[in-house]
């Protein structure tokens, strides 16, 4: 793959390398996602909000950047003037994500006027950069009064505060997503300009750091395969290996902050075997791993991420597919530490662990990651953005209730933040879905989500299209129109998603109450055909005519989920699910509350598709015990009435008020219900 990019680069003058650097590659991803470039969606449920992502979420924040001073910054930085007027040093990442963001769109969706403000916005980008490279507003400004966090001097305070690499690393996604979106180089030179400057500093012989913020690892992977420069992947191995070397922590304290896990930096990579610390750089940390993994053939740091991985999914995520549990320091707990009244889950994190889990089925073509990232995709990643596209959740949580709060647990969107990293974060990732939907091995093409559109490839020299139709997640019936532009022999396999095969996650974590249900079904051109699995995935190998229509049958049944007992806060409850979307109660549906829901093992809920509520949802309906409290006796019964379960990436899109997740099936288990009965009165 590494080989394609150099004629097309050569060609435009943009690097020319010896007979070394072209051939440096000598692994990689043993599977290679298909472009976002060679992906048309045509999705019920994913376009519009990619449409919406790029109408509103994208020219909010870049609004937001102005009226922040976000812009200014940089040209002061330019003038080498004035004082820096946002908060944090890390306050340049939000341009550079909007960029990138941006970029994917216009491929989405034309549209010179914003091609042409991105080009007049990397011109301020361009003119802030100091001579030898050197990109940092909160520096360039002023050099003699640096930010707080910054440092009397460069690259001081990486390790813990300046975040001056991680301004780096956004940079160069940045840069790469505009230059294949869009073939200009403007943002590609400058980044390039940067990571010179960083190798010629950071390296073997030179100043070590364990960045204090991942990403750099992950922007220098991308640089490297858009140039073919071996100083690029070796600075970003050499910065992973850095981690476990400090000598100023105390190994012996609990706290994160002075033993180090909080900045992954306790241990050196190849040790590491939980997910810990800070979840977002925890999570752009594996990413990195499993990058230089496959890039390296490092065989130790691929036994690592694997080990983290299996931590992470079998003790630390929420049935949201929500990571980082606890408020300090936004950071994964200890295993099963899975709160719900307290629940953290910041909206970054879930767009790393969607970054991390498209590697981990790149290196080992296993459709539990895919079945990870799709849990993530449609729950706990698109809570993270309200319905108009310009609200945003920082955290998000599991459980409101109006009679405990939370100050770090926020019962309703707002528009910006002081740090807003969240909101420019889910501005990148939104327009670049398209590459996640196919992959490719040779003969092999993945079908990984069941997003409506087309795909263009070549499979054994031959172009073929593949039309996908369907109305995920709603329903479970998926086409597949193969049209080859000959006949054509190659292997189809296509996602069988672990909550189809009666497997919540792909751990003990969470599962399944009920027993199997109905199974899947799968035909070629109206006939049942038989087929064999891999890795979980159904494998076509035929030779495929134009127009032949694979049809598979998801069954859509409503699904009560049970936690591992070792999660104190989910003993005697339940959450729902049906297809890859959990479920959760809101007060609007449900009389002004969701805490006093019981939800008994026998419930049945009817499905009912409401195009008229919350853009379009399949809502839950069922007939349960509700617990009464009154207040004036203290005393607390239950009545039976319709319960109403909406999408949980729906929540707080019409006012604030009571959520939850998880239900307890008896009134024995209703949490500390009783002590509410000072404080709420039900009337009736």
């Amino acid at each position: 793959m590494m080989k394609a990019f150099f004629p097309s680069l050569l060609v435009a003058g943009l690097l020319s390398l010896p007979a070394a650097a072209q051939s440096v590659q000598r692994s990689d991803y043993p599977i290679q996602g298909v472009s976002f470039t060679k992906v048309k969606l045509a999705d019920n449920f994913w376009l519009p909000r990619l449409k919406t992502n790029t109408e509103v979420t994208i020219p909010a924040s870049f609004q937001r950047c102005e009226a922040t001073n976000r812009v200014k910054n940089f040209e002061m930085a330019a003038a080498r003037s004035g004082k820096f007027a946002t908060i944090f040093p890390f306050d340049d990442t939000d341009i550079y994500k909007t960029i990138e963001g941006a970029s994917y769109s216009l491929r989405l969706y034309p549209d010179e006027k914003l091609d042409g403000y991105i080009d007049e916005l990397i011109k301020k980008v361009g003119a802030a950069q100091e001579p030898d490279g050197y990109l940092y507003t909160a520096r360039t400004i002023d050099p003699a009064h640096p930010h707080p966090w910054s440092g009397p001097e460069r690259w001081v305070n990486e390790r813990e505060m300046s975040h001056e690499l991680y301004n780096s690393g956004h940079l160069y996604e940045s840069a790469v997503a505009h230059y294949e979106a869009t073939g200009k180089k403007s943002l590609l030179t400058i980044a390039l300009k940067n990571a010179d400057l960083v190798c010629s500093v950071f390296g073997p012989g030179k100043r070590g750091v364990a960045p204090g913020h991942e990403i750099v690892e992950m922007g220098l992977v991308k640089l490297y395969r858009v140039t073919g420069k071996p100083e690029y992947l070796s600075t970003a191995k050499f910065f992973l290996e850095e981690r476990g070397k400090f000598k100023g922590y105390d190994s012996k304290s609990q706290d994160p902050f002075r033993n180090g896990s909080y900045w992954q930096d306790n241990k050196p990579v190849v040790d590491q075997k939980e997910a810990e610390g800070h979840a977002v750089r925890a999570e752009y940390l594996y990413s990195a791993m499993a990058d230089v993994a496959a890039l390296t053939g490092d065989r130790k740091m691929l036994a690592a991420v694997d080990t983290i991985w299996n931590n992470m999914v079998g003790k630390k995520m929420y049935v949201t597919g929500g990571t980082g549990a606890v408020p300090g320091g936004e950071r994964f707990g200890g295993n099963y530490e899975l709160p719900n009244t307290t629940a953290y889950n910041e909206t970054c994190a879930s767009v790393a662990n969607v970054y991390w889990n498209q590697r981990m089925f790149l290196l080992h073509g296993d459709s539990r990651y895919i079945d990870v990232l799709e849990k993530v995709l449609y729950n706990g990643l698109i809570s993270g953005v309200g319905l108009d596209g310009k609200s945003f959740f920082y955290s998000n949580a599991m459980q409101i209730k109006n009679s405990a709060g939370f100050p770090q647990t926020e019962p309703a969107r707002a528009g910006w933040f002081d740090c807003s990293c969240c909101p420019t974060n889910l501005a990148r990732l939104m327009p670049s879905l398209p590459g996640y939907v196919y992959a490719q091995k040779g003969s092999d093409v993945y079908a990984n989500l069941f997003i409506s559109g087309t795909t263009d490839l070549k499979v054994n020299k031959k172009a073929v299209r593949i039309t996908q139709q369907n109305n995920y997640p709603w329903q479970g019936n998926l086409k597949f129109t193969v049209n080859p532009a000959s006949v054509t022999e190659f292997n189809l396999l296509i996602r069988i998603p672990g909550w189809a095969r009666n497997e919540a996650i792909p751990s003990d974590l969470y599962q399944f109450a009920s027993p199997d249900g109905p199974k899947v079904t799968l035909s070629v051109n109206g006939k049942p055909v038989p087929y064999t699995t891999r890795n979980c995935y159904a494998v076509l190998a035929r030779q495929w005519h134009k127009n032949d229509v694979v049809e598979v049958n998801l069954p859509m049944e409503v699904r009560q989920v049970v936690a591992n007992p070792n999660v104190q806060d989910n003993l005697g409850k339940v959450a729902l699910q049906r297809g890859p979307v959990v479920y959760c109660a809101e007060w609007k549906d449900n009389g002004g509350k969701a805490s006093n829901i019981i939800v008994p093992a026998a419930t049945s809920f009817t499905s009912t598709y409401r195009p008229e509520v919350l853009n379009g949802i399949m809502q839950l309906t069922a007939v349960v015990p509700v617990v009464l409290i009154d207040a004036a006796n203290n005393s607390i019964s239950t009545t039976r009435q319709t319960m109403t379960a909406i999408p949980y990436y729906a929540w707080a899109n019409r006012g604030k008020g009571e959520m939850t997740v998880w239900f307890p099936q008896q009134l024995t288990d209703v949490d500390l219900i009783s002590r509410e009965a000072k404080q709420t009165t039900v009337g009736k």
